[in-house]
C-alpha cells in the first residue's frame, strides 16, 4: 500500500510557505501537512474566504504537492490548559498577553475557525492537541483525588463538546496528537477521554509514536486499541538515553542536551519499529498520509527532513495478492 508521505510544517513555520513547498518538492515529499501559523495556514482568514483557501492548494500545486491535513497544535492547547503562566503567550495574539482566559476565548474561537478552514481548504482532518488542566496532577503528591481527575476529564468535555459541534458541521475530524501536557497522553487517558465525550465519531487521533515510545507504551498497541480512531499518522522517532544519572522524565534538561534521559530523533535513527508500525497501519486499513514531523536537536533540519522522506518512502510496499507458498500448489 503506497500512502502519500507529507511534511508536517511546524518546525519550519519561519520558512515562507511558497519557498517551503519548492523545498519539499525537491526532498521528495507528495504534500505538506499545514501548520497553522506563521503563514502557511491563517485560519480565521481561510475560514471566512474561500479565494484564500484555494489559493494554499493553488501554491502546492504549482509544486506538484498535496495537502490532506492541518494541524493548529497552539490553540488547540490553549483550551484547556490553565495558561496561567507567560509558556503559552507566543501561542495566542499579544492582545491576550498574561491574560488566562482571553487567551482560552481565543483559541476557542480560532478551534472553531480551523474546522471552517479545513472545510472550504477541502481536506478532511485537523490535528492538534487539546491541552489538560489536570497535567500538573500527574505525579499523585500532594495526593490527588479521583474526582479531581474525573473533573479534569469533564472540564474537556465541556470545553471541547462546542466546539466538535462545528467540526461535525463542518464534516471535518479532529484527531488529537496523544501527547504529555494533553488530555490523554497514553493508551489509558485515550479511552478515558473518547468516553468522556461520548465516543463521539469526530474525535480521533492523530498517531505519533515517538510520544509513546519514551513513555515506554508500545506504539503498535495504541494502533491495536483504536483502529477505527486513527484519523491521521504522524512519523517521528525518538530514542532512550537512560544513563543511570537522568531519568524519563529529563532531568529539567534541554532537548539535544547531553545526559538528558530521552530526545526525539531524526526517523530511523531512535527506537521506534517503524517497520511493524507499517505493517500493522496496513492491518487496520489505514490508507491516509504518512506525514513527517522531523524533529532532532542534533541535525541540520533540511538535511533530517529528506533523509527523512527517504526512509518513510523506504518502508512502503505494494500488498500481497496471494500467500507466498500458494505457487507450491497446483
Amino acid at each position: 500500500m503506497s500512502r502519500p508521505v507529507t511534511l508536517f510544517t511546524g518546525q519550519f513555520a519561519d520558512i515562507p510557505f511558497e519557498k517551503l513547498a519548492a523545498k519539499a518538492a525537491e526532498w521528495g515529499y507528495d504534500g505538506l501537512e499545514l501548520a497553522c501559523w506563521g503563514d502557511h495556514m491563517d485560519v480565521a482568514r481561510a475560514a471566512r474566504d474561500k479565494t484564500y483557501a484555494k489559493s494554499r492548494r493553488e501554491i502546492l500545486a504549482r509544486h506538484g504537492l498535496e495537502v490532506h491535513a492541518i494541524s493548529n497544535h497552539l490553540a488547540g492547547q490553549l483550551v484547556c490548559d490553565s495558561n496561567n503562566d507567560s509558556r503559552s503567550d507566543v501561542f495566542a495574539p499579544k492582545s491576550c498577553k498574561g491574560k488566562a482566559e482571553a487567551k482560552r476565548k481565543w483559541a476557542i474561537q480560532a478551534m472553531k475557525d480551523t474546522a471552517r478552514a479545513a472545510r472550504n481548504l477541502g481536506v478532511e482532518v485537523v490535528n492538534g492537541f487539546t491541552g489538560s488542566s489536570i497535567w500538573h496532577l500527574l505525579y499523585s503528591f500532594p495526593p490527588v483525588s479521583e474526582e479531581m481527575i474525573e473533573a479534569g476529564f469533564k472540564d474537556f468535555a465541556r470545553r471541547w463538546n462546542p466546539i466538535l459541534d462545528v467540526f461535525d458541521k463542518s464534516k471535518v475530524r479532529f484527531a488529537l496528537e496523544v501527547h504529555p501536557t494533553e488530555i490523554a497522553f497514553d493508551i489509558i487517558t485515550a479511552r478515558r477521554a473518547l468516553s468522556a465525550i461520548g465516543n463521539r465519531e469526530t474525535f480521533g487521533f492523530n498517531f505519533d509514536p515517538s510520544h509513546l515510545h519514551w513513555q515506554m507504551v508500545d506504539p503498535v498497541r495504541f494502533l491495536k486499541a483504536f483502529p477505527d480512531r486513527i484519523y491521521h499518522v504522524h512519523m517521528k522517532d525518538a530514542a532512550v538515553t537512560l544513563d543511570g544519572e537522568s531519568g524519563i522524565l529529563s532531568s529539567h534538561l534541554n532537548f539535544g542536551t547531553p545526559g538528558r534521559g530521552w530526545d526525539f530523533r531524526s526517523l530511523g535513527r531512535g527506537g521506534v519499529d517503524f517497520e511493524d508500525i507499517v505493517r500493522t497501519l496496513a492491518a487496520i486499513n489505514y490508507d491516509g498520509p504518512l506525514s513527517v514531523e522531523w524533529e532532532d536537536a542534533m541535525m541540520d533540519r533540511e538535511f533530517g527532513a529528506a533523509e527523512a522522506c527517504a526512509f518513510v518512502k523506504s518502508l512502503q510496499f505494494p500488498p500481497s495478492d496471494r500467500v507466498f507458498d500458494e505457487a507450491f500448489g497446483d
